[in-house]
């Protein structure tokens, strides 16, 4: 199960919705070890596209030397779908390399008619997704 304050939950909705119709991408940190996501750290996405996501290579080594300096690891991989449901695509799985991390996706497209969004979280972990409960606490 993830469990995650309604401000991370937020940050992440808002990130979602804020990047749409492109792609929105992004992590969140945590104290190494204990698996609680803390800091939210949103990022560009490099391709700029409403299909695809991609952490920029130089972006990605900076945050990967800064959560390693401040003791931390990825807890939480996000991205949005623009026009397809929260379910990670084979693209998705195929870059899915953090099997502790939890990865969240934000559907912002109207997948339902009632214009809302979907927040799901999975385990992703050797191409296998295991869809989990997501709790929003505070």
């Amino acid at each position: 199960m993830l469990t995650l304050s309604r401000t991370l939950y937020d940050q992440i909705v808002a990130h979602a919705r804020a990047d749409h119709p492109d792609e929105a991408c992004g992590m969140v940190a945590g104290p190494e070890g204990t698996g609680r996501p803390e800091r939210f750290i949103p990022m560009l996405n490099a391709a700029r596209s409403p299909t695809f996501y991609e952490f920029d290579s130089g972006d990605l080594l900076k945050l990967y030397r800064e959560m390693d300096d401040r003791d931390e690891e990825p807890v939480i991989v996000y991205h949005s779908h623009t026009a397809t449901e929260a379910y990670p695509s084979r693209t998705d799985v195929t870059y899915a390399n953090e099997p502790g991390a939890h990865y969240v996706l934000v559907s912002t497209a109207d997948t339902d008619g009632l214009g809302d969004f979907q927040f799901r979280s999975y385990r992703i972990v050797d191409g296998v997704i295991t869809e989990e409960e997501v709790q929003v606490v505070g």
